[in-house]
């Protein structure tokens, strides 16, 4: 498991991800010129309340690898 560590909102969040995920997470931010932070950030904003966080950031990253392979 690999931990981050981000603000949101002016907190600082721990967000647990395996190092498969969090790798191609740096991946994704490279490639579109942002930080993981910011799509951490997104991800969290679209979120529905009460839904994990980390279980979220693995489905963007799936929804990510599916639209690209299209």
């Amino acid at each position: 498991m690999h931990k981050i560590s981000v603000s949101l909102y002016g907190h600082q969040t721990s967000i647990s991800l395996e190092q498969e995920f969090f790798d191609v997470l740096q991946k994704i931010a490279k490639q579109s010129n942002t930080s993981v932070a910011s799509i951490i950030k997104n991800i969290d904003e679209q979120r529905l309340p009460g839904s994990n966080l980390s279980s979220e950031i693995r489905v963007w990253i799936l929804k990510q690898i599916l639209k690209t392979s299209k």
